[in-house]
């Protein structure tokens, strides 16, 4: 039978959901805490404590000196008790004595403090817990139970174990919540406090949107479709970009659903929030083009400024314009935020229209002589829709054009001053400390809040550059910094010192190739007169003599009396280069390669054809032996 202590020390465990070591851990502790504060001892007295977690029994040791007479039991020991617990204690040691029932005579007051120390330990270990199990969730969608509303937040009960807080600002707008009420939330951030862990969730997070996608459609969840991006704006709209990463996939298909059935779960979901999930493209033209979907795009002209960023200048029929820039810019906004581009949207005819306006202008002046019908025709038709008048498909067509014409060489304009903009910021960044590019912002004496906001530059070199060469970047990096900070940062470069050490690696590097150089040269220099002269006069039998070969490292060579020219390129290829340089290096006389292929090759007067040629040796077949007996030419 079970006694009351393992009864109580279970449901302790179960009721608090603990670990059995973690409530062992709190009830030692607590037997710690009173003894020391029944007995008087000190903190810097060492003192266990043990509990059999089945009979209950606990066990206190308590650290004691050995002498000869005790003067003060609490903190001295005989040394025959001493050797009891330790068998090599002798006089002067330190050894762990247990105290014999010293629990049974624990005063009020130490059964009190052992009481709030196990009910604080508890309290710890839940936080602890709650904090590492919902920490280990931070990113997930968990569905809660309403608890509370006020004009402020929204408290949500999670599992039936913590309380979790939905800010108004992360609550999506016109959505109301009662007491009582299942709603799904993304677990934004989980924080450590004196009362437990602290819990955020959100609605309106476009992750949300993004794990709300990941459950609904298995292809995402599989890896076979791809989510690139997301913008969104909660309660009204959101854009989603997928691709498809298997072949035969349709992503967008796959995010609908059949009949629209898995995006529909969502948009309930999400209080009729309206998506549009878009095909992404590597082509930048064709993605913002799809962006801005459900409206239709002309053409699509890209410009990656280096001070201004980058930025795209989209031209649409006139009829598509308001559809495109969406309510309150909306449309326009989203697809920005989704493409990473500073959108510029333009009708035809006002692209037109400021053509016209500036072709005297020295970009535009040579249209008036290469297409003078064109501007012509051009006019005719602005006029024509200037007085209301009706104008065709094919003329809109015909403006469209003129309107592409004229942009693409405004864009041809604008490349051709980035490319020189980028050649002086290259002369600029050359002329800085190449260490300083390695440095991070932290290294910076500046306060926090300047170091954060200079993150988007990466290094101390970026911000050097850009004081030099785009100041106004910097203030716009700075705006939201306390006044002064642009001047606080100028006084951190300049007490900055930077390293030289990639100029010094530099010279290490030329030394240690100055001393493979020397090393070669000795190694050279210490090559056998033999190798050396074998390498300078190569020679091959011919018949009875022997004729030097001629040398390919030597550019012109004296021909050998009685052989063509043509005998260099038979006898040498650029393996044989190689083989010759092996024999000069090679020691101990053994014999190379090249010594091999020259012993099968031979010289021979062919009277047939009145010349040398070369005959090389070959092996036999196997059914006819192993000789070498057998030409060929």
């Amino acid at each position: 039978m079970r006694s009351e202590f393992e009864v109580a020390f279970n449901e302790i465990a179960e009721l608090r959901s603990l670990p059995r070591d973690i409530v062992l851990e709190a009830l030692s502790t607590a037997l710690v805490s009173a003894y020391k504060r029944d007995a008087g001892v000190g903190s810097s007295q060492r003192v266990e404590a043990t509990i059999d977690p089945v009979t209950g029994r606990a066990r206190i040791l308590v650290e004691k000196e050995v002498v000869e007479s005790v003067m003060d039991s609490r903190t001295e020991v005989t040394l025959e008790k001493a050797r009891y617990y330790d068998p090599e204690a002798n006089l002067g040691d330190t050894v762990m004595v247990q105290v014999e029932g010293t629990t049974k005579k624990f005063g009020r007051i130490a059964a009190q403090t052992a009481k709030q120390v196990i009910l604080q330990k508890i309290r710890e270990a839940e936080r602890t817990a709650l904090y590492e199990e919902f920490s280990a969730k931070e990113g997930e969608v968990m569905t809660g139970v309403v608890q509370s509303v006020n004009q402020n937040m929204v408290t949500v009960m999670l599992n039936n174990k913590a309380e979790a807080i939905l800010p108004r600002a992360q609550q999506i707008p016109g959505e109301r919540y009662k007491p009582h009420d299942k709603v799904r939330v993304y677990l934004l951030e989980v924080k450590r406090s004196s009362r437990g862990p602290q819990i955020i969730v959100s609605r309106s997070h476009r992750n949300m949107l993004r794990r709300l996608l990941e459950y609904e459609v298995p292809e995402i969840y599989n890896g076979q479709v791809e989510i690139k991006s997301i913008a969104r704006e909660a309660g009204y709209r959101s854009k989603v970009a997928v691709a498809a990463l298997q072949e035969g996939v349709d992503p967008v298909g796959a995010c609908v659903g059949m009949r629209g059935i898995r995006i529909q779960n969502i948009v309930k979901e999400l209080h009729e929030e309206k998506i549009d999930v878009i095909e992404w493209n590597p082509n930048q033209e064709i993605f913002i083009s799809k962006a801005l979907s459900p409206a239709r795009v002309s053409g699509v002209y890209l410009e990656d400024d280096p001070d201004t960023g980058r930025t795209a200048v989209v031209i649409v029929p006139d009829d598509q314009l308001s559809l495109a820039i969406g309510r309150e810019g909306q449309n326009a906004r989203l697809a920005a935020k989704l493409t990473g581009w500073r959108i510029d949207i333009k009708s035809v005819a006002e692209a037109v229209q400021e053509a016209l306006d500036n072709l005297d202008s020295p970009l535009l002046a040579d249209l008036q002589t290469t297409q003078p019908e064109m501007i012509a025709e051009v006019r005719r038709i602005m006029d024509k829709r200037a007085n209301n008048r009706a104008v065709m498909p094919e003329e809109f067509t015909l403006l469209g054009k003129f309107a592409d014409l004229v942009q693409r060489r405004i864009m041809a304009q604008r490349e051709a001053a980035r490319q020189k903009r980028l050649a002086e910021i290259d002369a600029v960044r050359q002329t800085l400390p190449q260490a300083a590019f390695q440095m991070p912002v932290d290294v910076l004496d500046v306060s926090d809040e300047i170091k954060e906001a200079l993150q988007p530059l990466g290094n101390v070199g970026e911000i050097m550059l850009r004081f030099l060469i785009d100041e106004r970047r910097l203030r716009n990096l700075l705006h939201e910094a306390p006044s002064g900070a642009l001047e606080e940062l100028r006084d951190a470069l300049d007490r900055l010192v930077v390293p030289e050490f990639i100029e010094e690696k530099a010279g290490d590097k030329a030394a240690e190739a100055g001393a493979q150089e020397e090393t070669q040269a000795a190694l050279e220099a210490e090559q056998p007169a033999e190798a050396s002269e074998a390498l300078e006069a190569p020679e091959v039998a011919f018949g009875d003599e022997v004729l030097p070969l001629p040398d390919k490292r030597v550019k012109e060579t004296a021909p050998v009396a009685g052989v063509e020219p043509l005998i260099d390129d038979l006898i040498f290829d650029e393996e044989d280069d190689v083989d010759v340089i092996e024999t000069k290096v090679s020691k101990g006389g053994k014999k190379s390669k090249k010594k091999e292929r020259l012993q099968r090759r031979q010289i021979i007067y062919d009277e047939d054809l009145g010349e040398m040629v070369v005959k090389r040796r070959r092996k036999g077949s196997r059914k006819g032996g192993s000789a070498w007996d057998e030409w060929e030419e």
